[in-house]
């Protein structure tokens, strides 16, 4: 258990636990009470929250990937590579990335006046139904998340993309069907996890908004249900995927 990927794994499920906790409980509040309010600074800290756990998230599912490449491509270098030395300052980049990341955005949504009604159409404060809110120009808020999607869903997808590249081409070359078998065995899991968070994210976040209105209502439904499901379904998946493979 005190090999880098259970460190990484440790990561993980903290991570889990901290993104869940900080919105299934006011969702279920907000299904169980009348009282379907949240003050400013609770939002703030609930948008805070969620951004940076999906942000680290996304930099430690890399760093995972990196894991899965040492020690299937160069297994006689992975204590090496992956020494305590190496692992934990990887964990602790992918925190300090996620935080920096969610510290602009948070930032810069809560600096826009909201001057309507503000009823934010979602189950919590997601950032993209808070800036439709806002009562001034968001194009500033836009370029930033764009960027934001760029370094941490288009950076971190075509590096664990290379790395399977690799992978799957070394356990290609090994001439039993055994030892491929027990090689993809130890990245399955990772891949699997990978599949569900990144596919959950992207669509949430690197699709195109639709101009129509009642496009645009079906868009919200849908990231409303997605947001659902990147938040609770994919937090209790990751123990599970990663129980049975154990």
């Amino acid at each position: 258990l005190h090999s880098p990927m259970y460190f990484l794994l440790g990561n993980l499920s903290f991570l889990d636990i901290c993104y869940t906790t900080s919105s299934v409980p006011l969702i279920l509040d907000s299904f169980l009470t009348p009282r379907k309010t949240i003050s400013f600074s609770a939002c703030a800290v609930q948008m805070f929250l969620s951004f940076a756990m999906g942000a680290t998230e996304c930099v430690l599912l890399s760093m995972m990937a990196f894991d899965r490449y040492v020690a299937i491509c160069n297994p006689l270098r992975y204590p090496v590579v992956m020494s305590k030395a190496a692992y934990v300052p990887m964990a602790a980049s992918s925190w300090a990335a996620g935080i920096t990341n969610s510290v602009v955005q948070t930032s810069q949504a809560m600096r826009l006046p909201f001057c309507g009604d503000n009823v934010i159409n979602h189950f919590t404060c997601e950032i993209l139904a808070v800036l439709k809110l806002a009562c001034a120009d968001i194009s500033s808020n836009v370029i930033s998340m764009a960027v934001a999607n760029v370094v941490f869903l288009g950076i971190p997808v075509l590096f664990i993309s290379f790395s399977y590249v690799f992978i799957i081409a070394t356990i290609l070359k090994i001439p039993s069907a055994e030892g491929r078998k027990k090689a993809f065995s130890t990245c399955s899991a990772h891949l699997t996890v990978v599949v569900v968070f990144y596919g959950t994210i992207l669509f949430m976040y690197g699709k195109p908004k639709s101009k129509d209105l009642r496009g645009a209502d079906k868009e919200d439904l849908s990231d409303k249900l997605m947001s659902l499901f990147y938040g609770v379904v994919t937090p209790m998946l990751n123990p599970i995927i990663y129980s049975l493979r154990n």
